[in-house]
């Protein structure tokens, strides 16, 4: 089975890797749909560029759509995701239009009205380690954010087992590369700013905060996260610091995340006191998760690590498109 996917959004660097990460998937052929922009001239001669066409009402019939990839801000993807629905295809939104349940939670993180809150309700959250029984049937599916995939792999299992001592709170310190900003220039992310600086931005204030407590379980004032801006293009590092129940050692963390991901195929776990670099990630749909902890104090600190592009945008949303499709869950990522 061959199905036809579109991208709206290919330009961006998260619509871009969709493109070169289902270049090589062997059940899926993506058609490039433009959707108010100018046409571009492309340098590549060959025979292998995706083909491009204009995104209209009838564009998912006419090109025999199974599922559309929405890499777009979120105001396009509210526009775009219920007319897709209507025609017939199956959506994957990039963006964090759908991640959240309610649109007064929406207004009050992303600063704008919803405008289309009956979706909400139906729209799956699909990060696949722990909503994968709802991820099949789904007509929307919102694709996690970068930075809450990281924390929620790195926090669930320990909030759920009793591991962490609550009262103390989490404290959350995220790294992303500069491709985590988009490709749209601005005072922030260009070269003469972002080289040989390193620089936190919306402190306590981050729009992927409420999908972190939405996932974890933890309230609002159990949780501290802080984003930084690393000078490198890609990659996601969070150390995550807490206390724990008395009495914890690292290899009762590591027992835990090895029972809840034991049959998971994209989180990879370290020894004891040793923790992953944005090196071991880069351009793999791996989550790589090391702990350390001081049993007497019990102060413990848990790296995670994804390529903030791949696990954190296009290769989770192909992983969630397999699921859909009913492909193997690795096809095109391993």
């Amino acid at each position: 089975m061959n199905y036809r996917v579109g991208i709206v959004g290919y330009r961006g660097y998260s619509g871009a890797e969709l493109v070169r990460l289902l270049d090589r998937h062997p059940h899926v052929t993506p058609v490039l749909l433009d959707h108010r922009e100018a046409p571009r001239h492309s340098a590549l001669r060959t025979p292998k560029r995706p083909a491009r066409v204009d995104l209209g009402s009838q564009t998912v019939e006419q090109e025999k759509l199974a599922l559309v990839f929405l890499a777009t801000p979120p105001e396009a993807s509210m526009e775009l995701a219920p007319m897709l629905i209507n025609a017939g295809a199956r959506v994957v939104d990039l963006s964090g239009a759908f991640r959240l349940r309610t649109p007064e939670n929406y207004t009050a993180w992303y600063k704008a009205p919803h405008v289309a809150p009956d979706l909400l309700a139906e729209a799956v959250y699909g990060l696949p380690e722990f909503c994968r029984n709802r991820i099949g049937g789904a007509r929307l599916l919102s694709n996690p954010g970068c930075y809450p995939t990281a924390a929620n792999l790195a926090i669930r299992p320990l909030v759920e087992a009793g591991l962490v001592d609550r009262s103390a709170g989490i404290v959350c310190d995220a790294k992303s590369g500069v491709s985590g900003a988009g490709n749209k220039p601005s005072a922030s992310n260009i070269f003469c700013q972002v080289t040989e600086n390193f620089s936190a931005y919306s402190i306590l204030l981050h729009r992927h905060v409420p999908e972190v407590l939405q996932v974890s379980g933890l309230e609002e004032r159990e949780f501290s996260f802080t984003a930084q801006l690393l000078p490198i293009d890609r990659g996601i590092l969070e150390t995550i610091y807490f206390r724990t129940a008395p009495g914890v050692t690292a290899e009762a963390v590591l027992e835990v995340y090895e029972r809840r991901y034991a049959d998971e195929p994209f989180i990879r776990l370290y020894n004891p006191g040793h923790s992953p670099d944005l090196r071991s990630v880069a351009r793999t749909n791996f989550c790589d998760i090391g702990v350390t902890v001081h049993a007497p104090t019990g102060r413990a600190v848990v790296v995670s690590a994804i390529d903030n592009l791949v696990k954190g945008a296009a290769g989770q949303a192909i992983q969630n498109m397999n699921l859909m499709l009913g492909l193997p869950e690795t096809e095109g990522l391993l």
